[in-house]
């Protein structure tokens, strides 16, 4: 319980949970459990869908819901991806690239990446045939690919919040999370749903190259930011028109 609970403190907003500190165990055991987290706001992104399409036109459905998206995870892997924009993309070497993440100020690489991945998720969740199944899938994928991340590739600070989920994330939490994960792909999209489970692997590892490639291993911001990358890879896949 206190893992689950850990997790959507963590990764949601969710209003009611308590606020304690969490042990580093209970931070590791929460990285199996973090595409369940991803799975409650799958389930609350296909309700607000479902009620918001009885009123709206689709457009308009589509930015509402990705404002609610945003709000449910208060904008948290999103403020990573942007200072991850600004650090890997602005720096010169490795502290750098390091010090820039940790500067809450937003510069050119963050608002232009930030503006771009916001356009590219409205526009995919407009056009999408498969809202539900992508509504679904995104953020449970999203969350596995952070379990992966932290399990398989180095955190790059000696200290930060990433660091309790990487010292005590094990083989049992990986494998936990890629049955929750793997179980949702089939459920909610059949064969389609392997295709995108195998494409969140490659995603993880095509990002943690990219990153490492410029400092020594990952950090928190790079976990946020690998969530979006996900989600906005997942959703472009579901938006795929290709002719039978």
């Amino acid at each position: 319980m206190g893992a689950l609970i850990s997790a959507l403190h963590f990764l949601t907003t969710i209003p009611w949970l308590p606020h304690r500190p969490y042990s580093h165990k209970e931070m590791g055991r929460a990285v199996g459990i973090f595409p369940l987290v991803g799975l409650l706001i799958g389930a609350i992104l296909v309700g607000v869908n479902y009620l918001l399409a009885l009123i709206f036109p689709p457009s308009l459905v589509s930015a509402l819901l990705l404002a609610t998206w945003i709000a449910l995870t208060g904008a948290l892997h999103l403020d990573g991806f942007l200072d991850a924009c600004d650090g890997l993309l602005g720096g010169h070497d490795v502290e750098s690239h390091l010090e820039i993440m940790r500067d809450e100020r937003i510069g050119a690489f963050a608002f232009a990446g930030g503006a771009m991945l916001l356009l590219i998720k409205f526009i995919a969740l407009d056009v999408t045939p498969e809202t539900t199944s992508a509504l679904w899938l995104a953020p449970v994928m999203g969350r596995w690919g952070m379990s992966l991340a932290i399990a398989f590739f180095p955190y790059a600070r000696k200290k930060g919040l990433g660091r309790g989920f990487k010292d005590y994330t094990t083989w049992r939490q990986v494998a936990l999370s890629t049955i929750i994960a793997l179980a949702v792909a089939i459920l909610a999209a059949q064969w389609l749903g392997l295709i995108v489970f195998g494409v969140t692997a490659l995603t993880v590892w095509l990002c943690a190259r990219f990153v490492m490639k410029r400092i020594p291993g990952l950090t928190g911001d790079i976990y946020g930011a690998i969530c979006e990358i996900i989600e906005v890879v997942v959703l472009l896949a579901l938006a795929v028109s290709l002719p039978l």
